[in-house]
């Protein structure tokens, strides 16, 4: 007989940013080798979105293999990792066809032109090497049906409305991935039920409300790595542009985060009633202040080289806090969100 899973339970946010997802694929690498916080559900967008699915695809693969609770957990943890392990490693041996315009690097006199050019112009075929390595790596048809897997939540940006979409259970599916991490200037927006989407980082990301309303775990362990602060003003259009997107890409969490701590504050002042509003205790991993010493460049160098030194960085800090915090998980925030102007 199995013994019953005492094991913390947390919900996982993670971030987008291209390439520099790897380093998530480290913290998550830790978090599954250290086994004693269990995955309630995970939201994601773009790159985090892909490491969202690959670790609920490992948990649903081992609860076809296995009846018994304690197999599941450990197998399950053993196959995410590979799943992660696989689904980043491709991507490094893809190299700069993973993340941008592939014809452009086929034919190099194409990357000139590419700032006048729409994708479906440079990409007629809509060529995208990045969605086969997802389809080989993550069955969505075995996602769907697991009940023993994370619940998984991907947001995509709606290009007609500009709203976020969530896309889960039946509706997560590779096209759904896909559209979350659809940057606009790389590949023709993906199209689902008579809407076009692109990248979720425009209006989540990661989005917070899933994990709070459709989630049983009160904590939620945000993977950032998009650096909120920036303690240089840039001067060229390289980091003019660079910082414009870091910007864009976390307004949407900080006002979700904005939201969680007024909710807070009026719980803890007695102006609302706490019956009605669910206790949220935040923890975070600041990927972006680990990435700080990379620059912008980093965020389009996708070799393998890379993708292992960032894993390796994102071990480090993983396990850096779970021996700080692992503690106050079930128990209380560790991480204060007036740090982020919430």
């Amino acid at each position: 007989m199995s013994e019953p899973d005492t094991r913390r339970s947390i919900n996982l946010a993670l971030q987008g940013g291209g390439p520099h997802g790897a380093l998530t694929w480290g913290v998550l690498d830790a978090l599954l080798e250290d086994g004693e916080i269990a995955f309630d559900s995970i939201s994601g967008a773009s790159a985090g979105a892909m490491n969202a699915v690959a670790v609920a695809h490992g948990f649903a693969q081992a609860a076809q293999r296995y009846h018994d609770p304690d197999d599941v957990r450990q197998a399950g943890a053993d196959l995410a990792r590979a799943t992660l392990t696989r689904l980043w490693e491709g991507t490094g041996a893809m190299g700069n066809m993973a993340w941008s315009a592939p014809l452009s690097q086929v034919f190099p006199g194409l990357a000139m032109m590419t700032p006048w050019l729409a994708p479906a112009q440079v990409n007629p075929l809509d060529i995208n090497p990045l969605r086969d390595l997802l389809e080989r790596e993550v069955d969505f048809d075995v996602l769907a049906a697991s009940s023993a897997a994370p619940k998984v939540f991907v947001c995509a940006t709606n290009v007609r409305t500009g709203h976020g979409e969530i896309f889960s259970g039946a509706r997560l599916t590779a096209d759904a991935v896909m559209a979350s991490a659809c940057l606009p200037l790389v590949f023709k927006a993906v199209e689902i039920g008579g809407d076009a989407y692109w990248d979720g980082c425009y209006s989540g990301n990661p989005p917070l409300y899933p994990l709070i309303y459709a989630a049983q775990s009160s904590d939620i362990l945000l993977v950032q790595i998009n650096p909120v602060e920036h303690l240089r003003v840039p001067a060229t259009v390289a980091e003019i542009t660079d910082r414009v997107n870091e910007i864009t890409f976390n307004a949407g969490l900080l006002a979700e985060l904005r939201s969680i701590e007024f909710v807070r504050r009026l719980r803890d002042e007695g102006k609302i009633e706490m019956d009605h509003y669910k206790e949220v205790r935040m923890h975070r991993i600041d990927g972006g202040a680990a990435l700080a010493d990379f620059g912008a460049a980093s965020k389009t160098r996708t070799d393998l080289a890379f993708m292992r030194q960032l894993f390796a960085l994102g071990r480090t800090v993983g396990q850096q806090w779970l021996q700080a915090h692992r503690q106050d998980v079930g128990v209380r925030s560790s991480f204060n969100l007036a740090h982020c102007g919430a």
